[in-house]
């Protein structure tokens, strides 16, 4: 028989490719898309989907009954950026839909779970470079804070409850199919998209805000190699470190440089600053490699080509 796959926030940046992914893998009739809206029209259109709050568990549950789920992604959640600015409902939204799922699978509604951590959980206190495995975190922003205690509580329902419960830290995601979701590291999405339209970009960060980063197809493939990787390959479960590359403004300048040499950046940091100076700037995620064989394909340099070739074949279908 088939795993039924439920996604919370199919909608969202990584949701949205996650779900095309997961379909062309199970197939569509297995593959169940969620939100809270009809935010996407052509990912509504694509398939199966649902309208769920992740917040009310009784509309989980009557989702998961109905398609037979037994394995829930759950990527709803408010980011960084817009998190300082809404800080109780980010509370809420992503404390409240995690132990949803996790009551989910407390009650054997659902066997497996993927839920998403971030570098976010990391603080000032954290060393900078190479960032371990286990260290000092102290988050310094909302969505940092309930992503630390959602590590927390996932490691807790496996070790107190059995609950099969995967995740990974995600650095800065870059992808041309969707939209910034509200994150302190989208500058890294919207300088591809400015490059193309003005041949420059104001940087809301500054020029030596060095941060972890991966593109979107390398995300993807470490979201399904987990879930895929047998039980007891899986040996934290609090969530593991995740890397693939790290730049500055500058360097991704550089590097859009060399197929638009007219491009050129400026500089006006704010409230993000701060969030990206409590960061770490790179990343060891040699656990995941050592674990379950993770490995990423995108530098920047393949990522710069991609992007723009992608975002102006877009321009240009539309046109």
């Amino acid at each position: 028989m088939s795993s039924k796959i439920l996604i919370i926030g199919a909608c969202g940046q990584i949701g949205s490719e996650l779900t095309y992914k997961l379909r062309a893998i199970h197939g569509d009739e297995n593959v169940i898309a969620s939100d809270i809206n009809y935010g996407n029209v052509e990912l509504v259109n694509s398939g199966i989907f649902e309208i769920v709050d992740a917040m009310d568990y009784a509309s989980l549950n009557v989702c998961v009954e109905k398609h037979n789920i037994d394995t829930v992604y759950l990527m709803a959640a408010m980011l960084s950026a817009t998190g300082e600015k809404y800080p109780n409902k980010a509370w809420d939204l992503n404390m409240t839909s995690l132990f949803n799922v996790l009551d989910l699978a407390k009650a054997n509604y659902i066997k497996k779970v993927f839920w998403p951590s971030s570098i976010a959980v990391f603080g000032p206190s954290t060393p900078k470079i190479d960032t371990p495995q286990y260290t000092s975190m102290e988050p310094t922003t909302v969505y940092g804070i309930t992503k630390q205690v959602g590590e927390r509580w996932c490691e807790y329902y496996h070790q107190k409850y059995g609950v099969d419960v995967r995740s990974i830290r995600y650095p800065g995601i870059i992808s041309w199919k969707t939209l910034p979701g509200g994150g302190t590291t989208d500058y890294a999405v919207e300088i591809y998209h400015k490059a193309l339209e003005n041949k420059s970009y104001d940087c809301f960060l500054n020029d030596a805000s060095m941060l972890p980063m991966m593109y979107m197809e390398d995300a993807i493939k470490a979201t399904v190699d987990i879930m895929d990787a047998a039980p007891e390959k899986i040996k934290i479960r609090s969530s593991y470190n995740l890397a693939a590359m790290s730049f500055t403004p500058v360097e991704i300048a550089e590097s859009i440089k060399k197929h638009i040499p007219e491009f050129t950046i400026s500089y006006s940091p704010d409230f993000r600053q701060e969030i990206a100076d409590s960061w770490p700037k790179s990343i060891d995620d040699s656990s995941a490699r050592e674990d379950w064989n993770w490995d990423h394909s995108y530098d920047l340099e393949a990522t710069t080509k991609e992007m723009l070739t992608q975002l102006e074949a877009l321009k240009t279908a539309k046109a």
